[in-house]
């Protein structure tokens, strides 16, 4: 009898698993593995998790586009609907759970800051629904969550600077809630880093002094509360882009505000102190966005300040210049990331 040994099993074109219906028997000397956890983190289309999520922003006019990448593959961003907001431009919260990507904040040419809140389900296309409003409208504030959890650090109000938090719980709907605050006043911010328990804010523009700060500060995400500080960055930048895995917490590029920068610097989320040199990005940039999956940190868009297009990758757990991953669909910056596999979420 001739031995038969099978690695995986796809659909017919390769793209997900096999959808199996009805009673399934298995006999061998080794074993199935069968899907376990919440169907939350199956997409619909039957493939695993680890889709991200590139938002509107502007080209130097605004845009609605909102473009999707599969972030365990290199590829051109696809299109996935449209944002319901002329370009939340000047930078804006972003975060997801497993399931749900929200935007919350910036600025429309037309309309000025904004105070609105959308969600899009990661799974589908289609662009965003109505979730509700901040408490103001703000822009150049930061986002990070777990899977239930969302937050917006700071941002810039109509009447000046401000240093609240406020959060949404992410599978509801309804308007934003007041967390606590940060040490100081702060916009054009950086988030996006976090594991299912802390939520980090770094970097950012004080107005008073006038300066990019390298603070570093972190908050309990379960819990309601000012943030304490976590340590410093190496440079002090602003108009930067953070993402994680639940280990490690990278930052992209941004400005001094003097010149571009394109360095990434990163953190271990567990432990409190400074971040250390990572590697590069191809280009000196600012206004970019980024995301994450439990391997791969992915920056995109941004400006030089010639508006970008540019996707690249690095591998989080080892550090060294980022690499090419493609093309969003239209030259952009203030394209927030959001995915639904990043450092917040069970992996």
């Amino acid at each position: 009898m001739s031995e038969f040994r099978v690695n995986s099993i796809t659909n017919q074109d390769g793209s997900a698993g096999p959808q199996v219906c009805g009673v399934s028997t298995f006999s061998g000397k080794s074993g199935v593995q069968i899907p376990s956890g919440s169907s939350d983190f199956r997409r619909q289309d039957g493939g695993g998790r680890g889709r991200g999520i590139f938002g509107s922003g502007n080209t130097p006019s605004d845009t609605r586009n909102i473009d999707v990448i599969e972030i365990a593959t290199t590829g051109n961003g696809v299109d996935f609907g449209d944002d319901s907001v002329d370009g939340r431009g000047e930078g804006n919260a972003s975060f997801a759970s497993s399931t749900r990507g929200i935007f919350a904040g910036g600025y429309s040419t037309g309309d000025g800051g904004v105070s609105n809140i959308a969600y899009l389900t990661i799974a589908s296309s289609g662009g965003v629904n109505d979730f509700g409003d901040l408490t103001s409208a703000r822009r150049g504030n930061a986002g990070g969550s777990n899977n239930i959890r969302g937050l917006s650090f700071g941002g810039n109000p109509a009447a000046s600077v401000g240093n609240s938090i406020e959060f949404v719980t992410i599978a509801t709907t309804g308007d934003a809630t007041d967390f606590g605050d940060l040490p100081e006043k702060i916009y054009v911010t950086g988030s996006g880093i976090s594991n299912s328990t802390r939520a980090i804010q770094h970097g950012g523009y004080n107005p008073s002094p006038g300066s990019s700060t390298k603070k570093i500060n972190t908050v309990t995400i379960s819990t309601l509360g000012d943030a304490t500080e976590f340590g410093e960055l190496i440079t002090a930048r602003n108009s930067h882009a953070g993402c994680s895995n639940s280990t490690r917490g990278l930052l992209f590029c941004g400005q001094t505000p003097s010149s571009n920068l394109n360095s990434i610097e990163f953190i271990t989320i567990a432990t409190e102190g400074n971040a250390q040199d990572f590697g590069d990005a191809s280009a000196q940039k600012d206004y970019l966005g980024a995301l994450a999956s439990s391997i791969r940190g992915v920056c995109g868009g941004g400006q030089t300040p010639t508006k970008l297009n540019v996707i690249e990758f690095v591998n989080i757990a080892t550090t060294g210049n980022t690499a090419d991953f493609g093309d969003l669909t239209n030259t952009r910056r203030f394209c927030q990331g959001l995915s639904d596999v990043h450092g917040g979420l069970a992996q």
